[in-house]
Formats: structure tokens, sequence, C-alpha cells
């Protein structure tokens, strides 16, 4: 695991162990994402941990996060994982949040440059219902953002047979594994929250993709 940041403090241990127990055990030993196994196992991945507390403070940290990455050397960071434990536990206001990320890569001039892809324990896809098994293929132990290069995810679906199947796949793993075999990993949250109710993402589709994609 690679954590970049100037203030960490071993507070941010158990949160960092839970992030990367979800990427070894879910995001890899499920192959939600066939391009995560590379990047983790060459330490491109870095894991951030946000102190922020409210949306302000959790933009700021983003912009921070967006330069970073777009001024690193690719070849030492890929991509990053920006974890949120002290914030947006309600997914409604995660959700929210997205509009300020966005809104983010473009205040920075780094659409096209950048992608931010969100995860979170109680994540649920527009006009699927919240116990549906295929949110868990972006539900994460905190709220995170994934930040990713654009070129790393050009090169990585160009080397993919058929990168639109797999969310299909994942979908089909998930039904076999079951919500017993899902918890029997152990890459929930310390404290599961019940979603707002009705919980509504503005996440027009599914997205395929996963940490390290």
């Amino acid at each position: 695991m690679t954590i970049h940041q100037p203030d960490w403090c071993a507070s941010d241990a158990p949160v960092l162990e839970r992030t990367q127990r979800w990427v070894e055990r879910a995001v890899i030993g499920l192959n939600l994402c066939p391009f995560a196994k590379a990047a983790q196992r060459k330490g491109l991945i870095h894991y951030v941990v946000s102190h922020a507390r409210q949306s302000l403070e959790a933009c700021v940290d983003l912009e921070v996060q967006l330069l970073a990455l777009y001024r690193s050397d690719e070849s030492l960071h890929d991509n990053t994982l920006l974890i949120y434990p002290e914030c947006f536990s309600d997914f409604v206001d995660f959700n929210q949040f997205l509009d300020d990320a966005d809104a983010a890569l473009d205040r920075l001039d780094l659409v096209g440059t950048i992608q931010i892809a969100s995860f979170h324990p109680n994540y649920q896809f527009a006009g699927v219902p919240s116990d549906d098994l295929g949110n868990f293929t972006n539900r994460s132990p905190h709220p995170v953002l994934h930040l990713l290069r654009e070129s790393s995810i050009e090169r990585a679906v160009a080397a993919f047979e058929r990168p639109e199947s797999i969310y299909e796949v994942n979908i089909q793993t998930l039904k076999q594994l079951g919500r017993t075999g899902w918890r029997a990993l152990d890459v929930g949250p310390p404290t599961l929250r019940a979603p707002r109710d009705p919980a509504p993402a503005n996440c027009a589709q599914p997205s395929a993709r996963m940490p390290g994609g």
C-alpha cells in the first residue's frame, strides 16, 4: 500500500486497513476490476485519508489530490483512492457532493484528463432497489472518490476484449457469491448505517470502473 499524505496519523490505520482489505478481497479477489491487480501489485494506487468533516473541507482535499495526481509521474502514481471516513455517512449527502467533485475537475481544467469514480457503504444506482446485489460493485467500507487518469483508462479498455461486459460479469459473480458470501469477505464498514429512504442516486448508469481500473 502506498500512503501519500503529510498529516497521516496512527488513527488512520484502521481506515486504510479496511480500504486495503476491500481492494484485495473484493475488487481484486472477485475480479470486479480486471485492471486493478497490476496497479496494486506495482504500488501505483495511492491511498489518502481525508480528515474533512464537511463538504467544503472535502472539496479542498479533493482539489489537492487531483493536482497531485496530475503533476505526478505516471510510472509511480497511476491513481488515487481518496477516503472520507469522517463525513458523508449518508449516501444522499455523498451523492450530492459528486456535483462539487465534477465542478472541481472543471475548475482545475482537468476534465478529459482525470476521471472520478465514487464508492460508498450504501451505494445505490439510480432506479435500482437498495438491496439489489448490483449495488455491491460500488460498495466500499468508507466513502471513497477514485481519481483515475483518462489515459490509463483508455489503455486498460483497449487491452480488454469486451470491456462493456465487465458489469454484467460482476453482477453474475455477486449473485453466485450471495449476501452471505459478501459478508464473509469482511469488507464492510465498521458500523452499518441504513440509507435514507428513499435514497435517490444521480448515477445514470452502472459503472464498470473499479479501483485500479
